[in-house]
């Protein structure tokens, strides 16, 4: 199907050119057609040959209904833009090109209607012309008359022509459904009608709406007044929906695909029209079928950030307008250009990001908003409508390459000012590396250690691996001590009261094993750095396997020492545990005479 909006006269010539098309009546309210005005939005569909079903959105052209037509003409693809030949071109038409302009709409067929009342070539010069100037450029133009017939086999023939040029909208992409109509159907309950631009919607769906996130169901669908179990992009749609707030639908709300939207009240855009500096400080956003108050705060010449009075579900990339409802005039179109901009905090900050905004594309690209992020995590990418250029580094977070390398090198440094300024508790603690480095997930530094740094962690801190701290001269000197000791009895770990004598604490301890010259197999249970190498190799000459006593007994040491001492094997493989309580030393490995094993 394609879906377009009829644009034009405030007059009933729109409509009974609609009318004349496809056989059916746009205005819905007996007061429009009393008036020969069209007041609200107003339905319309016919089949043309070649191009399939096209649906009508028949929107008002009165100045004071501008806010219902951009209701009906924001998610709208193409236009059918009508003038009266009889009236030529009126203040109401440049109002309406002006929004087809803002909004950035590419695809057009010129209608110059009532042409059995007037000769139609002074009014299709005019709006011709004015048309070219627009984002609509150089478009069809067909003379008609709905009340002879004559040029509605042409118009029916231009507007074929123009569906088949109009983009394939992706079926797969993500339901965002711009409501234009509520009302409720006895035994039914709440039906909301609107323009699927992209998508597919199937009966049993839950969808979110975005006002409030709350999950509505779809008990049932409509196209063009036909049910179906499922309807795609793009199509006019009504849809049956359940749920708590049903009742509380609106036009200008949106149905969501459920977690894949960010709704947003702070966006960065590119303006399309009046500077910045000129823009009131006040207006209104017009985005699919919402019009939400702005406060606007010019950044550059062309960019801007828009404050809005409540969130609504954005993309980068999309296209929207500003309306002046005091002035009555539409002073810039705007493309989206971020959805979750830095906060101006600083001075300067405004001018800064105006300079990053001038280089950033209206079009999605994954690398540039990766790039600037620095992280970001996949699933936001992604509601942001831009395709993720890489993999996730630490669960679904993704990195930038140049500042995952700077993170590198900032957790190196981080780790050697520790140890410096903390030389008996050198392992500098996990989170307090997340909050040195200013990262929002653990993960992100443990994904970093993992990823080649030459750092080590270990019971919830990070070691450098060269470099070792040096211990404080008391210290030393105690450790120096236990050394002497254990040279003489390389297992018999000193006791709790021999430690206490020296002054070694276990946080002394822990500040001797990082710097590299004790081993800590078990609380208080300190051996010589090659303690486990020197076992393992005493284990080997036992006959294997052997018993946790027989153990003891080879290493010449106590029961106290011996079992922390084989499960610590066992952890760095030098070991292998048995059924029972028996072990025997592990192989090593083929050409390995250094690795673990007896």
């Amino acid at each position: 199907m394609h879906v377009l909006a009829t644009a034009g006269h405030v007059d009933h010539g729109k409509s009974a050119l609609v009318r004349a098309l496809t056989g059916m009546e746009p205005d819905r309210w007996a007061e429009e057609r009393r008036r020969g005005m069209t007041l609200d939005l107003g339905f319309a569909w016919t089949r043309l040959a070649g191009a399939g079903e096209l649906a009508f959105v028949d929107v008002p052209g009165h100045e004071r209904l501008v806010d219902n037509m951009l209701a009906g003409v924001g998610p709208v693809p193409a236009v059918l833009f009508v003038v009266a030949a009889d009236q030529g071109w009126q203040p109401q038409s440049t109002e309406h090109l002006a929004v087809l302009d803002a909004l950035g709409v590419r695809h057009a067929v010129l209608a110059v209607s009532r042409s059995d009342l007037a000769d139609p070539a002074a009014a299709r010069e005019e709006a011709l012309r004015r048309i070219a100037e627009t984002s609509l450029g150089t478009v069809p133009s067909v003379a008609v008359s709905p009340v002879t017939g004559d040029g509605l086999d042409d118009l029916r023939t231009a507007l074929t022509g123009m569906a088949l040029t109009l983009p394939a909208p992706d079926p797969d992409a993500d339901v965002r459904l711009w409501i234009d109509r509520v009302f409720t159907v006895r035994g039914r309950g709440t039906v909301v009608t609107g323009t699927l631009g992209a998508g597919t919607l199937r009966e049993g769906d839950r969808t979110e709406l975005a006002r409030t996130g709350e999950q509505l169901r779809v008990r049932g669908l409509q196209t063009l007044k036909e049910p179906r179990p499922e309807v795609s992009a793009v199509a006019r749609v009504a849809v049956n929906v359940h749920g708590p707030g049903a009742g509380a639908l609106r036009r200008g709300d949106a149905l969501l695909a459920p977690g894949r939207w960010l709704g947003t009240d702070v966006v960065d855009v590119r303006l399309h029209g009046d500077p910045a500096r000129d823009l009131p400080r006040h207006l209104t956003l017009h985005a699919g079928s919402a019009a939400v108050p702005v406060t606007v705060r010019p950044l550059g010449d062309d960019t801007a950030r828009l404050r809005l009075a409540r969130a609504l579900p954005l993309r980068i990339a999309d296209r929207a307008l500003l309306r002046d409802p005091g002035r009555h005039r539409i002073p810039a179109g705007v493309t989206v250009l971020d959805v979750r901009p830095p906060a101006l905090t600083r001075r300067g900050s405004a001018a800064a990001r105006a300079r990053e905004l001038r280089a950033v594309s209206e079009t999605p690209d994954g690398a540039g908003e990766l790039r600037r992020r620095g992280l970001v995590r996949r699933t936001d990418l992604l509601a942001m409508g831009v395709e993720p250029p890489v993999e996730p580094v630490a669960g679904d977070w993704l990195a930038d390459p140049a500042h995952w390398a700077a993170l590198r090198d900032r957790l190196h440094r981080a780790v050697e000012e520790h140890a410096g300024r903390h030389p008996l508790e050198p392992g500098l603690p996990l989170e307090a590396a997340r909050q040195a480095l200013g990262v929002p997930d653990r993960a992100l530094v443990e994904a970093l250690l993992a990823s080649g740094t030459g750092l080590r962690q270990r019971d919830g801190r990070v070691y450098g691996s060269r470099n070792r701290p040096a211990l404080p001269p008391p210290v030393r000197d105690a450790v120096d001590a236990v050394c002497v000791d254990l040279s003489r009895a390389p297992f018999r770990a000193p006791e709790t009261e021999r430690l206490r004598e020296l002054g070694l604490t276990p946080r002394m301890l822990a500040a001797a094993e990082a710097a590299g010259v004790l081993l800590r197999i078990g609380d208080g249970i300190v051996l010589l750095p090659d303690a486990d190498a020197r076992a393992a190799a005493v284990l080997s000459r036992i006959d294997q396997p052997f018993t946790a006593s027989q153990a003891r007994r080879a290493l010449d040491t106590t029961r106290r020492v011996a079992i922390p001492l084989l499960e610590h094997l066992d952890r760095h493989g030098w070991t292998v545990r048995l059924d029972g309580s028996l072990r025997r030393c592990a192989a090593r490995g083929a050409g390995d005479p250094s690795g673990p094993g007896c």
